[in-house]
């Protein structure tokens, strides 16, 4: 055979080679075992968890009276303006007649309805005075949450436009429920500490103590899953490398972390099913256990 002939049979060759190769990488994906899915594991942890009820609700303040008058006069004097601070027994106004009307509280003037040398009637609102030191805030609490909220009880209450937290304490519970939409509460009205930053008319989130555990072992929520029947499991590995499922007693769970009662000890460890995803260069996947869907989810007894 001529050097021409082999030069050209051995190109013929590794074309053949190569074609294989490419057709083999790009078939590789086809051939690719379905119904496989990546895992990470955890371990069961020490910790305390905590779980809260809470309740929305805007700040008021706790002492606003309006001012009338008790018989008809006529105003002589508007002896304060709006946004002045004024005491107990200070005198606002003087009639015609020489009589005088008093702050009934300390506070701040609001509101001032009244104009000099006017007649008025009984019962006409003159001016308005609120006490902007001393807020609260009301809360619509569901029927069964009721047993968790008790007058004199300290609570905790998130003021969202300042992003701070300040303490609070029940004062008082209605007597009765409102019936809204189909659903009865009752308020409960919450008195703050003092703070210069809070205002009348702020957002008001109350969080208020449900259950507590300490010391247990605790797993992430996404660990837990549940069968058919509401029965909580997790998935423990085993020597052939497929997972399998323990059944577990949960208990409470602070929306990150959930208690394990019964099934599982603190540093056993369990996997977590993630989204079906090609294996990385140089990873694995583990078989998906049998019944279960491509999140984890429950399939088919």
């Amino acid at each position: 055979m001529s050097a021409k002939k082999k030069k050209k049979k051995t190109k013929l060759v590794i074309g053949i080679v190569i074609g294989f190769a490419v057709a083999g990488a790009a078939a590789a994906p086809l051939f690719m075992p379905k119904g496989q899915a990546v895992y990470k594991e955890v371990s069961a942890e020490n910790g305390d968890l905590s779980s809260y009820y809470t309740f929305s609700g805007t700040v008021e303040a706790k002492d606003r009276k309006i001012v009338r008058s008790e018989t008809a006069m006529q105003v002589e004097e508007i002896k304060v303006e709006e946004g002045d601070a004024v005491k107990k027994d200070d005198v606002l106004i003087e009639t015609a007649a020489g009589e005088e009307i008093k702050a009934p509280i300390d506070g701040e003037i609001s509101a001032v309805t009244a104009e000099e040398n006017a007649q008025v009637m009984a019962g006409a609102e003159l001016l308005e005075i609120v006490n902007y030191s001393d807020l609260q805030t009301s809360m619509k609490v569901d029927e069964y949450d009721l047993k968790s909220v008790k007058e004199d009880k300290e609570v905790n209450v998130m003021i969202s436009a300042l992003d701070q937290e300040v303490k609070g304490v029940i004062s008082s519970i209605s007597k009765e429920a409102a019936n809204e939409n189909g659903v009865a509460y009752f308020t409960a009205v919450i008195d703050l500490e003092e703070n210069e930053d809070i205002r009348a008319g702020m957002s008001a989130e109350a969080k208020i103590l449900n259950e507590q555990a300490a010391d247990v072992p605790s797993l992430p929520m996404d660990a837990v899953q549940f069968d058919s029947n509401d029965n909580p499991y997790v998935l423990v590995p085993v020597k052939d490398g497929q997972p399998k499922r323990k059944y577990i007693k949960t208990g409470i769970n602070d929306g990150v972390h959930v208690e394990v009662k019964e099934g599982l000890a603190i540093g056993e460890t369990v996997v977590i099913p993630s989204e079906e995803q090609p294996a990385a260069p140089g990873g694995f996947m583990l078989p998906r256990p049998e019944g279960m869907g491509p999140s984890g989810s429950q399939g088919g007894q």
